[in-house]
């Protein structure tokens, strides 16, 4: 029964970010691709994450994935904001 989790979560986690590399390619503007590359990746690799914790399950590797994926839930939503920052006030200077 664990295995058969395990596996959707690494099926589901793969499937998203596959979605979120689709996105960076198809998308028009910085601002989508930057939506999909966060929202998407971060879940996906959350999930494979997830799946990683469940099989393996010591105590070490548990803690490892917790710890990432927290680093990864603190910096993605601060590195997507300074990505738009920047790409802003890039696009306020060529309007100058």
């Amino acid at each position: 029964m664990i295995d058969v989790l395990v596996g959707l979560l690494l099926i589901a986690g793969a499937g998203f970010v596959m979605i979120a590399a689709i996105g960076i390619v198809r998308l028009p503007d910085l601002l989508t691709r930057m939506h999909a590359s966060t929202k998407a990746g971060t879940l996906g690799a959350l999930l494979v994450m997830a799946g990683l914790g469940l099989y393996v399950g010591s105590a070490e590797v548990v803690s490892k994935v917790v710890a990432t994926s927290l680093f990864l839930l603190l910096t993605a939503p601060i590195a997507a904001h300074m990505i738009g920052r920047a790409h802003a006030r890039i696009m306020q200077k060529l309007k100058d």
